[in-house]
């Protein structure tokens, strides 16, 4: 992460600004990952169907192995080891960067002005993820000692945050604030855990000329955000190199989409008060009572012209870049590149498939994991820390609505999805079935505590609306 210094009197919130900076990014992250929720169970359910017709479930799998192209002459940006992606590597390895990349910039925001920026406000959900992540990746090793998906350990200890949050929203005002806040940190925790292990495990044929160029562009990033470069076209052009780099380096590109969020700058050019002087000094120009040209619609004068670009200047600046670029991308990732993630990821057939393929092997493993292995981290690491009195437990809430936030935290959809792919997605036949077989494993996880998540909290949780 950027090192940069940053004025903590436009950073930090005082004590009296804490609650209502919180209250917004909870509020905020709820209506943004609970919309686009609705359209990645859409893509879900279609990818679902599609892959089951016969006839189109031909042309839906052969449709993301065709090759993808951007090319110059004889260089191919979408190429990877000198092949060409196909429409599948594509999505997981190009589109799902700007994924990463988007929880790089959430990550960041949250540890300087949001949930994570109080070490006694995170510190809970903390503690549960960490609980969420460890308990299921330890069932699962133990239930697949021995067999040939062992390295699939990774996929249940994600928990989507779409997802999750989409199902607290259909609860509405009933839900405390409190309890919203605890699932939205315990979900960007989760992030950070899935990205520190695709970061170690998931990195081979390591190229070691590609790693010391994408280093050198990223300390290019680096620099640029210490001398208060805000062009976004600065970061994005420079962070399309490191992506490349990291692409053929061996490592794996997402990596590089979270490490060029943490180099954008967080610190605007103005302070808001600064801003509004400005635009009220430009405004003042423009003498609304007496001009009657001002109601009707006409061509601008030069003059007029010259004062509202002074206000278009001035908006740009007081929005920092990782804010302007975290607004920008929140509706292409939440109902574009995710749902499309889901629809070319999620179509699992069905044919030739017993009964067996649910209650056995690596999705009877990853089932276990998501629904029982994440309850038992979340609320266990959860009561061990409130009892030992490390933190103290949510306000308006009590043990039965951290248990049904728990049971949700077994939503490990599309970060489960993403691990899964990179464990099994070799092409090779025996890959192949176990890919599949994980897939059925996390949409039957997901669901079964989706449904069992929301049921809990519509018993236990107050009937009238929370505070």
């Amino acid at each position: 992460m950027s090192s940069q210094h940053i004025d903590r009197r436009h950073i930090e919130p005082t004590q009296h600004e804490f609650p209502a900076k919180v209250y917004y990014s909870a509020k905020r992250a709820l209506t943004t990952h609970a919309s686009g929720g609705n359209v990645l169970i859409g893509a879900t359910i279609l990818a679902l169907i599609v892959a089951n017709i016969p006839g189109i479930n031909t042309l839906y799998a052969d449709f993301w192995d065709q090759e993808i192209r951007l090319q110059v002459g004889s260089f191919n940006i979408f190429s990877h080891g000198g092949h060409p992606m196909s429409m599948l590597q594509f999505i997981n390895d190009a589109l799902m960067a700007i994924f990463f990349f988007s929880i790089g910039l959430e990550i960041k925001r949250e540890v300087l002005v949001g949930e994570l920026s109080s070490f006694k406000q995170a510190l809970l959900p903390i503690v549960a993820a960490i609980g969420g992540m460890v308990v299921p990746v330890g069932i699962f090793w133990a239930m697949a000692s021995g067999t040939d998906y062992i390295d699939g350990a990774a996929i249940p200890m994600a928990t989507d945050i779409a997802f999750s949050l989409g199902i607290l929203a259909m609860l509405g005002s009933r839900v405390p604030l409190s309890l919203k806040i605890f699932l939205t940190t315990l979900a960007v925790v989760d992030d950070i855990g899935g990205i520190i292990v695709i970061a170690a495990f998931y990195s081979t044929h390591i190229e070691p000329w590609f790693i010391v160029g994408g280093i050198a562009a990223l300390g290019l990033l680096f620099l640029g955000s210490r001398l208060s470069i805000q062009s976004k076209i600065f970061y994005i052009g420079i962070g399309t190199v490191v992506w490349y780099l990291f692409l053929n380096s061996g490592i794996h590109p997402t990596i590089a989409g979270v490490l060029i969020a943490f180099c954008i700058p967080a610190r605007p050019v103005f302070a808001p008060k600064k801003y509004v002087r400005q635009i009220r000094t430009a405004i003042a120009h423009f003498n609304t009572e007496d001009d009657e040209t001002l109601s009707r619609r006409s061509i601008l004068d030069k003059d007029q012209m010259d004062w509202l670009k002074e206000i278009e200047s001035a908006s740009d600046k007081v929005i920092s870049p990782l804010q302007d670029l975290e607004d920008s991308l929140h509706p292409v990732v939440s109902f574009l590149i995710v749902p499309l993630f889901a629809f070319a990821n999620a179509g699992i057939g069905f044919a030739g498939l017993s009964a067996d393929a649910f209650f056995s092997g690596i999705s009877l493993a990853i089932i276990v994991a998501l629904v029982a292995g994440k309850f038992l981290g979340i609320f266990a690491f959860s009561w061990l820390t409130v009892k030992t009195r490390l933190a103290p437990m949510p306000a308006q809430s009590d043990w039965r609505m951290i248990a049904a936030v728990a049971m949700l935290g077994g939503i490990g959809f599309t970060v489960s999805l993403f691990i899964a792919n990179l464990s099994f997605g070799g092409g090779v036949e025996t890959g192949n079935a176990l890919l599949n077989n994980a897939k059925i494993g996390i949409v039957a996880g997901s669901l079964l505590a989706g449904v069992v998540g929301f049921l809990m909290l519509h018993r236990f949780l107050p009937k009238s609306p929370a505070e």
